[in-house]
Formats: C-alpha cells, sequence, structure tokens
C-alpha cells in the first residue's frame, strides 16, 4: 500500500483520503491502492458504504500524473491496456463494473482532469463552497477520456458539457449543484460530517437491497424503459435476485408492520 493514500474502517464505513503532495495527482501506485481499497469495499461483508476525500482545503486531485506520462511511466497509446492501473481501471473506479456498495465522494478542493473523473465515478458528491471543476486537457492535446467523455454529458446538459470539454472553463460547486452534478454544498468544516452521516445512513439499510441499486442502476442505464423492466426479471441481476428472497425483505416488512427498527443481517 503506498503512503499516498490514507484508509480509516469506522463503523461499517471505509474512507479513503489522497493524501500525495502537492496535487494528489494518479500514477500507476496510487490508482492500484484506489484500486485495493475500493476492491476492499467490496469484499469485505463488514463494510457497507465508501467516502473518497483529499487532504487540505486546496485541491481534491489534479488527475493523470503528467510527469509520470512525460517520464514514460506511462503511455498514452492505449493507455488501458499498456500499464496496470488496478482493480478498477485508473483510479479504482472509473470502470469499476462489481462494486454494488456505495461511494460518496466528500470533494475538499478543486477536482480537476482525472480528479473529476473520478468524482463522477462515485454514486453521491458532496462538495464544499470553494470547489470548482475543470477539464483542461484541450491545450495538452488530450482529452478527458477516463470517463468525463463518457459520463458528463449524461449529468449535465450536452452544450455545458461541450464548453468544459471544448473551452475549459471552470464550473463551481454552486454551478454544479444546480445541474445536479453535486448533491450537496457545504461549508469546508462541514464537509466530512455530512459525508459521514449520509454514509451512516445509508449503512443501516439492508445491504442485498442497497447493493440491489447500483447493479440494477448500471444494468438499464440507456436501455428502453420496456427493456429495462425485462432485464430486471431476466434473473441475470444476482444481488437483486438474492434481496428479493433474503431474510431482510422479509424482516424489514414485519418491522414496518411491528412498528419497529429492523435487524438487518445482510442475507
Amino acid at each position: 500500500m503506498t503512503d499516498s493514500i490514507e484508509i480509516v474502517k469506522n463503523n461499517k464505513v471505509l474512507e479513503v483520503k489522497l493524501n500525495k503532495p502537492k496535487v494528489n495527482a494518479i500514477d500507476l501506485e496510487l490508482s492500484r491502492a484506489l484500486g485495493d481499497a475500493f476492491a476492499e469495499l467490496r469484499d469485505n461483508d463488514e463494510l457497507r458504504v465508501g467516502i473518497v476525500t483529499g487532504a487540505g482545503e486546496k485541491i481534491f486531485s489534479a488527475g493523470w500524473d503528467l510527469k509520470a506520462v512525460n517520464s514514460g511511466e506511462m503511455e498514452m497509446d492505449n493507455w488501458w491496456e499498456k500499464a496496470d492501473y488496478g482493480d478498477g481501471g485508473f483510479a479504482g473506479l472509473t470502470e469499476n463494473w462489481n462494486l454494488n456498495k456505495p461511494v460518496i465522494c466528500a470533494l475538499n478542493g478543486l477536482a480537476i482532469g482525472g480528479g473529476f473523473e473520478l468524482a463522477l465515478s462515485c454514486d453521491l458528491i458532496i462538495a464544499a463552497e470553494h470547489v470548482e471543476f475543470g477539464l483542461p486537457e484541450m491545450p495538452l492535446g488530450i482529452v478527458p477520456d477516463a470517463g468525463a467523455l463518457q459520463r458528463l454529458p449524461r449529468r449535465i446538459p450536452h452544450n455545458i458539457a461541450m464548453e468544459m470539454f471544448f473551452l475549459g472553463r471552470r464550473m463551481s460547486a454552486l454551478e454544479a449543484h444546480h445541474f445536479g452534478l453535486v448533491n450537496k454544498v457545504v461549508k469546508m468544516e462541514d464537509l466530512m460530517d455530512q459525508a459521514r452521516e449520509w454514509a451512516t445512513q445509508i449503512a443501516s439499510y439492508a445491504p442485498l437491497a442497497m447493493q440491489s441499486v447500483k447493479e440494477v442502476q448500471r444494468s438499464i442505464e440507456c436501455v428502453p424503459l420496456k427493456n429495462a423492466f425485462a432485464k430486471m426479471r431476466s434473473g441475470d441481476l444476482v444481488t437483486y435476485g438474492k434481496m428479493l428472497k433474503s431474510e431482510d425483505a422479509a424482516e424489514g416488512v414485519a418491522a414496518f408492520v411491528e412498528k419497529r427498527d429492523p435487524n438487518f443481517k445482510g442475507k
């Protein structure tokens, strides 16, 4: 494990903090470490929710480590094949197709390039008031192809996404909240408290139901509505199928009827 991230496990929540001065740039070592952390979240039944944030108040992450690219440590052509970025692809989340547990991004500072793409890979985003988002790749002769090109036009109006791609203009946390890209904007001193509050609430739910949400959403994204229903009922969604037959589903209904708190066991 690299010294560039700090990991804390607390009450079913895994907290991952980027701490690689000066800008939390993501090289192969850090990407693999993030992949290992999110694999732990996926595979450890005691963990139910993840939080990813950065150290300090200036920057969350500047993204791809261009010094490593320039030195030849990482290649540009077919970069996703020519180097080992670890479980989940770049930054551990951008191509993580089997993590059904939710991840909250608590943005402590600028989310630039690949750092923005890491944030886009999360399920919920809370941002400090001073946070800005940016995609500065165009003047470098490259494009943000680790998630921004794929995800951003699906999250905000198409023309606004194009403006960020072509002109590289910054977007404030408040504007991102206006477009629904950010769930909540808070004061910096309240950032982690809010993220932990949400994580604690989510962790209290039945694990299979919680995980079914991500499994289903990933499977039906961009699928026509009628086909989405058919996909859910096909029997291919393993977690969703387990949830329907789970003890927790019966317990949740019984607890509601009996007016008591449910005792979810994850099975």
